[in-house]
């Protein structure tokens, strides 16, 4: 079977879309075979890709492709896995092997108990029922939000295969065993953050669908850059009552204490009540903008200081800047955000010369599906929220990675490029200037700004995070032969 499985499963691969309808005068359903007894002997997982391409195997998952070894195949007229009548190619058929995919929409945890964890082979005059598990596809997490919960919040997993998960190990090894809520598509869970995790790291879940984990962000505090309380260097120059600096002072007004009373202390209101008064007027850029502490310290603005968390070698697209925000009425239709590495540029926003492909800046709306394209869809955060912006998204690394002749940025990239600005602060700002966004239909849509006077948007916890996604397998590839 070495040579069957080398060079035809690349092909299924390729011919996949369908083939010839049944041909009754086909030696296939010659009536010899309709009641020859059948067998399977052993089930294997065919996956070129592997450096083990075709491995025994006691159970299977979702859209995987199974090879039936055993005796008397040839002639089968279906395959029903989990009792849903599954499509398989008769052209890789023998007496001693069948090739058939788990379709996706295979039942699994809806399955009738009756047929759930079985492969049945159904010719003319006999049948085989074959037990051998079935499971959904991999678990996978695509978020949490928030990441750096307080004890008692409720801590939001989204994902796929997510299906009945009943443990949580948090950093530090605590373990969520009770009180975890499940989507019955699988499509998110939730639990309680519990009190005495003080380690930071990846959220691992358990469930029938197997282990998975988050990014190693959760709890992860050694990259912060302003929590507005202790940890951080807030800068701030040439602050006055109706101007765009943030003020790194309590009593100016712009930092606020934790409007939902979580216990996270103080927060920056981004558009502080000082600006909100008079509103800030259409097509206004440079509205307000808040910084790190800058080169009063280029020690705390040398990213270098967090190599233990992220090494300088780790790519740009498994590093992330997160932030949490509160943002409890409807945001919609004007106002955005823009984040830049370094204080070189005008907020100026979409558009601007700040836009560039070589700089080292990011524009973003959160009422935009996407961010900065897709639909308008009105954003609400009535409780803290964690945004996550890979800086793989930052334009020049954004460009770098479009290049296929380039390599790959990386971390001590960023490192660099902070370091040799005159200016390094890390800033954050909000623009409420015009700009054009792409549709879904990819088209170019204007937004024409209109006066904010509001929501209330609060911002807290900027910190860098390490940001590569766990990629889950049920078995371990053999070392490389030497």
């Amino acid at each position: 079977m070495k040579n069957f499985k080398q060079y035809i499963l690349p092909a299924i691969a390729l011919f996949s879309l369908g083939f010839a309808s049944c041909n009754d005068d086909d030696e296939y359903f010659e009536e010899k075979y309709q009641d020859k007894p059948m067998k399977i002997t052993q089930v294997y997982l065919e996956d070129y890709k592997s450096s083990v391409p075709e491995r025994p195997v006691e159970f299977a998952r979702l859209s995987q492709m199974l090879r039936l070894e055993g005796e008397g195949l040839f002639g089968v007229k279906k395959v029903y896995i989990n009792g849903y009548d599954t499509y398989f190619n008769r052209a890789y058929v023998t007496d001693n092997s069948l090739i058939v995919s788990v379709n996706r929409n295979t039942p699994v945890t809806d399955c009738d108990p009756a047929v759930r964890n079985t492969i049945r082979l159904v010719k003319d005059k006999t049948e085989l029922v074959y037990e051998f598990l079935i499971r959904n596809g991999y678990s996978i997490i695509q978020s949490v939000n928030p990441t750096l919960p307080q004890p008692g919040e409720t801590v939001t997993v989204n994902g796929s295969y997510l299906h009945e998960t009943s443990k949580v190990t948090l950093p530090g090894g605590i373990e969520v065993t009770s009180g975890i809520e499940n989507d019955p598509d699988g499509e998110w869970f939730t639990f309680v953050m519990p009190s005495g995790v003080s380690e930071g790291g990846a959220l691992i879940s358990e469930s029938p669908n197997g282990i998975t984990q988050s990014p190693a962000y959760f709890n992860e505090t050694r990259g912060m850059l302003l929590d507005f309380d202790h940890e951080g260097q807030q800068g701030a120059w040439s602050w006055k009552e109706n101007g765009s600096m943030i003020s790194n002072k309590v009593e100016d007004g712009d930092l606020v204490a934790d409007p939902v009373g979580s216990g996270r202390g103080y927060c920056v209101q981004i558009v502080p009540d000082r600006l909100l008064a008079n509103g800030i007027s259409a097509g206004k850029p440079r509205a307000t903008e808040c910084h790190t502490v800058g080169d009063g310290n280029v020690a705390w603005e040398d990213w270098s200081r967090m190599a233990d968390l992220i090494p300088a070698t780790t790519p740009v697209t498994e590093v992330a800047f997160q932030v949490d925000i509160l943002c409890p009425e409807p945001w919609s239709g004007t106002g955005f955000f823009q984040m830049q590495l370094i204080n070189n540029y005008n907020f100026a926003g979409f558009g601007s010369d700040d836009d560039g492909k070589s700089n080292l800046v990011y524009c973003f709306a959160p009422w935009l599906d996407g961010w900065n394209g897709g639909e308008i869809v009105p954003f609400t955060a009535p409780k803290w929220t964690t945004l996550t912006i890979p800086l793989s998204y930052i334009n020049k690394y954004a460009t770098l990675i479009a290049d296929p002749e380039s390599a790959t940025p990386t971390f001590q990239m960023v490192i660099d490029d902070r370091l040799a600005a005159t200016y390094p602060n890390f800033g954050i700002g909000f623009i409420n200037t015009d700009f054009d966004y792409t549709n879904a239909a990819g088209e170019k849509v204007p937004i024409k700004s209109t006066a904010f006077n509001g929501p209330k948007i609060y911002l807290d916890n900027w910190r860098i995070v390490p940001y590569k996604h766990f990629e889950p397998s049920d078995y371990e590839e053999p070392e490389d032969e030497q």
